[in-house]
């Protein structure tokens, strides 16, 4: 089983990649690979919603990490989408990359467990996971649930390492979703398999 690691920051060893770690430390612990991508500093590109990429599987734009990373993401089995609190939303960079690849190919996602985790100086974070999550939601994804909301505090890594709670929400966290994927695995070997959406209504409300 392998999880990746979404660090939604142009930091590549901030705040965010500091939770993110936390989280796949204790994941390896448990015996699941893991593997954190980096978003890096380049510049991402918005859906313009011209829907190629519902021709072609991938999205028509091949410069940034996107079609990268839905690659991977058809191989995975859990996901972690990090992103730090810029007035009090996630980072533009990661909602495009999700807003792309969710669109793109959602069945590299669907009925496959899920967490958002951010970091903030100070406030915003729980707006911040609820767009995150959305994405989830509407992708069939279960979310995988800690002890308190997935948040660390600081707005440099040393001052997140003092956030005792944060640090130990991250841990737990991590638990969940291996103990989740293993109830997957488990109903998997029994023939238990996700149920099969509905897709045949789409209501427009103008009409």
């Amino acid at each position: 089983m392998k999880v990746l690691l979404f660090n939604g920051s142009t930091r590549e060893n901030g705040c965010t990649y500091l939770a993110l770690q936390e989280v796949a430390k204790v994941l390896e612990r448990e015996g699941i690979q893991t593997e954190i991508l980096q978003l890096g500093p380049r510049p991402v590109r918005d859906c313009i919603g011209c829907n190629r990429c519902q021709e072609l599987g991938r999205c028509v734009f091949g410069e940034d990490v996107v079609n990268q990373w839905l690659e991977k993401a058809r191989e995975a089995d859990g996901f972690v989408f990090g992103s730090p609190v810029y007035f009090a939303h996630p980072a533009g960079q990661i909602l495009s990359v999700m807003d792309r690849m969710f669109y793109a190919d959602g069945s590299a996602f669907a009925n496959k467990p899920a967490a958002a985790v951010v970091t903030a100086r100070r406030a915003g974070t729980t707006a911040s996971l609820d767009a995150l999550q959305k994405h989830f939601t509407i992708a069939q994804m279960p979310i995988v649930s800690s002890t308190y909301w997935n948040m660390v505090f600081g707005p440099v890594p040393e001052l997140v390492e003092q956030d005792q709670e944060g640090l130990q929400t991250m841990r737990n966290l991590a638990e969940h979703m291996a103990w989740m994927l293993r109830c997957i695995e488990a109903g998997k070997e029994k023939g238990v398999l996700p149920p099969q959406a509905e897709r045949q209504h789409r209501t427009n409300f103008n009409r």
